[in-house]
């Protein structure tokens, strides 16, 4: 039994299990930034506002990420880079929708750190809800594997090299079930653990996503190299590095110009 990557029909229109996930885990995650920003103190109204940014802006960003990374697909048909949507990417999709945060936070004078660790919590919980449209498309599987929970793809969904082999690791399953444990880890730190600074949790964030990222990516039989090493291990250990210098050097940098912690968010 193969899924099809069909929901159901609006008259002629098709309604596809990877646009209905990806939809849904937008709306949980600002359903669960509403209630984070009533506990913070902040209008929870605002997050509809900003959904209405970080929507287009995370799904430009996710194209052009998938669009760079596959170049050798578009380039003698750049019309498919807008007819053709099947092909997104998470770290361009996050790019895309911190920008356009830091403009709406730019524009109503809002701290952007502040609003960053209100949405981390929904943002990881929607990429482990819209992974699962990878499922029905038969898409981001990993190596063949004999392993009993081992995934069968169709043939015609399969990478040509690969093709004598049934049955391949979910990648989608593993990287969602991640997803799902750093989002238990960033909701116990925001409601339940030590004080942090304002834009601790999206480091926290990026940190546990790249970490689960980093690992999977070698599992990947096609992936964007750069040199010979894949690009998505290359940004999610910059990742790692660059937010975890973040919290540590702020915490160094407080100490040494007042002798103290600095104040807690």
């Amino acid at each position: 039994m193969t899924p099809s990557p069909i929901a159901f029909y609006l008259g002629p229109l098709e309604v596809r299990w990877y646009g209905l996930l990806v939809v849904t885990g937008a709306i949980v995650a600002a359903f669960l930034a509403t209630r984070e920003a009533a506990r913070k103190g902040e209008d929870p109204e605002r997050v509809w506002d900003m959904l209405l940014w970080l929507l287009p802006a995370g799904l430009i960003g996710a194209r052009l990420y998938h669009v760079v990374s596959a170049w050798d697909l578009y380039k003698n048909d750049l019309l498919a880079i807008v007819t053709n949507w099947r092909g997104l990417a998470i770290y361009g999709a996050e790019a895309g929708g911190v920008l356009a945060l830091w403009l709406y936070c730019r524009i109503n004078k809002l701290s952007l750190a502040r609003w960053l660790d209100i949405g981390a919590p929904g943002l990881i919980l929607a990429q482990a809800i819209a992974r699962w449209g990878n499922f029905f498309n038969q898409e981001l599987y990993g190596l063949p594997t004999d392993l009993p929970w081992g995934l069968y793809i169709e043939p015609a969904y399969r990478y040509p090299e690969l093709a004598s082999f049934e049955k391949y690791h979910p990648l989608f399953l593993y990287e969602s079930l991640w997803n799902l444990l750093v989002f238990l880890g960033l909701i116990w730190l925001a409601r339940r653990g030590p004080k942090l600074l304002d834009g601790d949790l999206f480091c926290v964030y990026a940190i546990g996503y790249s970490t689960g990222r980093f690992f999977l990516e070698s599992l990947r039989p096609e992936a964007w190299n750069l040199n010979g090493i894949r690009t998505a291990q290359i940004i999610a250990l910059a990742i790692i590095v660059a937010c975890t210098g973040i919290i540590v050097g702020r915490r160094l940098l407080a100490r040494r110009t007042s002798g103290s912690e600095p104040p807690l968010a």
